[in-house]
């Protein structure tokens, strides 16, 4: 594959409508990601489950309102793959039979995993499926075999073990029986010259980790002509040390986290009662934000601020032009203009945002059945990709009798 063809993964829970935190935190990077990869964007509705298997009445109505949201933020699809977990069994399959290979201190380590026990202890997290999510996300990444998964710093541990459980299953599975004979005659075709080069960049590699010797050595075997797209699978896995890449080692895209915060300068989030949804109407949105807390030590108008200590400052730098900036920087302080005065530029921004948004989203909020057909269409199209995935897997472990 080209670069611009490499395949992004990526996935979200179904949480109902989405806010302007998720806009800017995640849905702006996928859609200008679908322009450039092939990206897979999947409902996980099992995931879901992990921390909310007692309330599934709310699952249904939630997929679908997010799936708008994603419509809405810009996501074409004619342009990536939209689809939901589980409808694709497939990602089952292959959770199980990494579970069956992976050591069980690889999910107890997984920083989130004590966490999130910490922070929701109001729900009972002591079950199979909780301590296992990270594994079901490395099968949703793997089945796919993404080379790019789109998450933030806090999520950089799933995508290394994702990379981890590739890594194991490939040495445990990726040598075929005649593996050594088929890596001979694939050197054979080098040549003896090149095929020491090899060699010598191979033990160097495993000795020291050279990156170095691993691209070099890649580069060339990648661009051989005489070698088939299965041998050069094959050599990458023997240059490792493990065997024919069943499975894809994915990278982590890493991606800024979202600068917008809630109204009240903490995390936006729906259970905080601080966020603004991205399909809000413009009474509640001109509402909240005039109601948003502002700096605590600016009582009367006539106080001076400081912006630093006001959460408005934190949307201006996100939806102001520098011009406005400026003037924020240099008035706040100077107590030139009041609270409400300050906040109506946001208020413009916000609803100016929206537009474009809503107006992607009627159609789908008025004929719901159009969100359904393209969940389906997408959901068919994954489904190839997982089937083709796991003929791989069954035949490297030996199911495929």
């Amino acid at each position: 594959m080209t670069a611009a063809k490499q395949r992004v993964l990526s996935g979200m829970r179904p949480t109902g409508q989405l806010h302007l935190g998720h806009y800017h935190g995640a849905l702006k990077n996928w859609v200008r990601l679908q322009e450039e990869m092939e990206c897979f964007y999947f409902v996980a509705d099992w995931h879901a489950l992990t921390t909310h298997y007692e309330h599934r009445e709310v699952i249904e109505q939630n997929v679908y309102e997010m799936v708008i949201d994603w419509l809405a933020a810009g996501l074409d699809p004619e342009k990536c793959t939209l689809f939901l977990q589980s409808r694709i069994p497939e990602h089952a399959e292959l959770f199980t039979l990494l579970a069956m290979g992976t050591p069980l201190g690889w999910l107890e380590r997984v920083p989130t995993y004590k966490d999130q026990q910490e922070k929701l202890k109001d729900k009972d997290l002591s079950t199979y499926g909780f301590l296992g999510y990270p594994l079901l996300q490395a099968a949703d990444i793997l089945i796919y075999k993404a080379h790019w998964v789109p998450v933030g710093e806090d999520q950089a541990s799933h995508v290394e073990l994702t990379r981890e459980a590739a890594r194991r299953f490939n040495h445990l599975y990726g040598r075929e029986a005649n593996f050594e004979a088929l890596i001979a005659a694939s050197l054979e075709k080098l040549g003896k010259d090149s095929a020491k080069r090899l060699e010598k960049s191979r033990k160097k590699f495993q000795e020291t980790g050279d990156e170095a010797s691993f691209d070099g050595a890649m580069g060339f075997v990648l661009g051989h002509a005489e070698l088939s797209a299965e041998e050069k699978e094959r050599l990458q896995g023997w240059f490792k040390g493990t065997g024919r890449a069943v499975l894809v080692e994915p990278q982590a895209l890493l991606t800024e986290a979202s600068r917008l915060p809630g109204l009240d300068g903490a995390k936006m989030s729906k259970s905080y009662g601080n966020a603004i949804a991205m399909r809000e109407d413009a009474a509640s949105v001109e509402q909240k934000v005039k109601r948003m807390p502002t700096d605590p030590a600016r009582v009367k108008v006539s106080d001076p601020g400081n912006p630093d200590a006001c959460p408005v400052w934190q949307f201006h730098k996100i939806y102001s032009d520098a011009e406005t900036c400026a003037w924020v920087r240099d008035g706040c302080p100077k107590a030139a203009f009041g609270c409400l005065t300050c906040k109506q530029p946001l208020i413009d921004a916000i609803l100016k945002e929206q537009q474009p948004m809503l107006a992607r989203a009627q159609p789908f909020v008025d004929n719901p059945k159009l969100v359904r057909e393209i969940i389906e269409s997408g959901t068919q199209k994954a489904q190839k990709v997982a089937r083709e995935t796991m003929g791989d897997v069954r035949t490297a472990i030996g199911l495929n009798y």
